[in-house]
């Protein structure tokens, strides 16, 4: 990507067609879709690229099997037929993944069974499959099949006290989500897009009855300074509303009801799985359980939200609901104190009838669009980012005429590489070479040049994970990483993964900031601060759940 000093210097020097305002997966997605039709394009997002709710997702790709319950069948069609696009475009960070739904009681329940063949015939529509195991990792390409109990406690090695009778297995895709809003981007970049994190939209400027110009911030020059452009997209997912009042005479918006999602991590040894399960769970409600970048993913809860946060926080009574569930469940007796990290999102759910449950709305994308050169993209979810940009970019090219399809259903985002094809250069062992193939792709390569060229940039970030310090100098070079925050939450994931070990071992955070400012010319005092920063983030997202009273105690202390 172009660095973050000449994105902001293009934004402020050229005229673009489309300015997309929100640097979320559907912000990308409408980047990458104008850009590819040769529009003049350009993104700013306020804090960092996947900052929301993009990077706080349950990290799947999928049909969503819950919505065939509610009869939801066009959404499921359609987000099957992205989940096959998905798995063709980003090899390198979508794969897929075997869910079970586990039998326990000596019986598989027939509507389970029923359920799934629809699913099955639904994602036969977007490709064709066979029985079994995905074809070339595939998740579009596989029906779902029965097991048998001693197959249930393979995939699922935590249940084996419970002796499981036997299950259902079927495939979905997986991603590292904020990884995936980076590929987007990068594609954007190398189709002319100008993209800059940390830019705010203050107001929008009209001209002749329609959009002109927008005035934006700077936060790292603390400076205003304003972008021409014909088009705005609201891309701001739970925030739509808000930056929809920022206009001088503000057309219709969709009315927005945040709903929160906790999810929370815990050490592959405590939770042992080897596939993903569908879990029971209090409310009538179910959760997955999930193999995530060598931990156990736990999620996720939906919580009326109120108003748009920012952050949203992991909320402790969440965590406390999901470690309810898999204790019941796999029998175990999980506590607080096991949760590694933990974090929560907000979907944007278009509002229904009063009194409707946030369960209950429909995860479909809306749109809005003023007349005026203004449009708000909002709803939908992360599997159907490109069809939501579609939406909008075929509203554009028809207003104006322009003759160019979407073509993103084709446009390579990035290319696999099997681990052994990497370099082989000795500082690199066998799991961070599967680590770098698995978040990078070919991109691995560039990688791990940084780390051969400086001995030290091959050091792990965090003993016991296969994340390197590489990794640091890459985010800082190639992807506009900012602070110690952007490396350990959204270009790597360990303050998801492992908050509380970052927590305990302060000095990781300061050897990112050190990094960080080996690049960006920051003195001792002020890599001192960023590291601080990053710990205070932590506290406010609530990455670690306290132990019951913790605060109390801690408050108590102080005085």
């Amino acid at each position: 990507m172009l660095t973050r000093a000449d994105a902001v210097a293009a934004l402020g020097a050229r005229e673009f067609d489309v300015l997309v305002v929100g640097g979320g997966i559907t912000g990308a997605g409408v980047a990458l879709d104008a850009a590819s039709r040769g529009l003049r394009t350009g993104l700013v997002e306020r804090h960092d690229y996947s900052w929301g709710t993009s990077s706080r997702s349950s990290k799947l790709i999928h049909g969503g099997l819950r919505y065939l319950q509610s009869l939801d069948l066009a959404l499921v069609r359609e987000a099957l037929v992205e989940r096959r696009i998905n798995a063709a475009i980003a090899p390198h960070i979508v794969h897929a993944l075997p869910i079970v739904v586990p039998a326990l009681r000596g019986f598989r329940d027939p509507r389970t069974g029923l359920g799934l063949t629809v699913y099955d015939a639904m994602a036969a529509e977007a490709a064709p499959f066979r029985r079994g195991r995905p074809a070339d990792d595939h998740p579009s390409l596989s029906r779902h099949r029965v097991l048998a109990g001693s197959e249930v406690e393979e995939l699922l090695p935590a249940l084996a006290s419970r002796t499981p009778r036997s299950g259902h297995l079927l495939y979905d895709g997986q991603t590292d989500d904020a990884r995936l809003v980076l590929s987007i981007l990068q594609g954007a970049d190398r189709l002319g897009a100008v993209c800059a994190n940390r830019v705010e939209l203050r107001s929008a400027e009209d001209r002749h009855g329609r959009v002109a110009a927008a005035c934006v911030y700077d936060h790292e020059a603390g400076a205003e300074f304003t972008i021409r452009t014909r088009y705005l997209v609201n891309a701001t997912g739970i925030w739509a509303g808000q930056l929809q009042s920022r206009r001088a005479s503000p057309g219709p918006a969709p009315a927005i009801r945040p709903s929160r999602g906790t999810h929370i991590v815990v050490a592959s040894r405590d939770l042992p799985v080897r596939a993903g399960a569908i879990v029971p769970a209090p409310g009538r409600r179910t959760i997955f359980v999930l193999p995530w970048l060598g931990s156990t993913l736990i999620g996720t809860t939906d919580v009326d939200q109120g108003a748009a946060t920012d952050p949203v926080r992991a909320d402790a009574g969440d965590a406390d609901y999901l470690l309810a569930a898999v204790n019941e469940f796999f029998g175990l007796s999980l506590q607080r104190a096991d949760v590694t990290g933990a974090f929560a999102g907000a979907r944007p759910l278009v509002a229904g009838a009063d009194g409707a449950q946030t369960t209950d709305l429909s995860r479909r994308a809306v749109m809005a669009d003023d007349g005026r050169g203004f449009i708000t993209i909002t709803g939908g979810k992360l599997t159907t980012w490109r069809r939501m940009a579609e939406l909008v970019v075929d509203r554009i090219a028809r207003r104006e005429r322009l003759g160019a399809a979407c073509v993103t259903h084709r446009l390579m985002l990035g290319q696999r590489i099997a681990p052994e094809d990497l370099p082989a250069i000795p500082e690199f062992g066998t799991s961070a070479r599967r680590h770098l193939a698995n978040r990078y792709g070919v991109e691995a390569r560039e990688v791990m040049s940084l780390g051969a060229s400086e001995p030290e940039l091959a050091r792990p970030v965090l003993d016991g994970h296969a994340d390197v310090m590489a990794e640091v100098a890459y985010a800082v070079r190639h992807e506009q990483a900012r602070t110690v925050a952007d490396v350990l939450l959204r270009r790597t994931r360990l303050g998801l993964l492992n908050a509380r070990g970052l927590e305990d071992r302060p000095e990781v955070a300061r050897r990112v900031a050190g990094t960080l400012g080996d690049h960006l010319g920051w003195d001792d005092a002020r890599r001192s601060a960023e590291a601080a920063a990053f710990a205070a983030e932590a506290r406010r997202e609530g990455l670690v759940i306290e132990a019951p009273g913790a605060a109390r105690r801690r408050e108590q202390a102080r005085r």
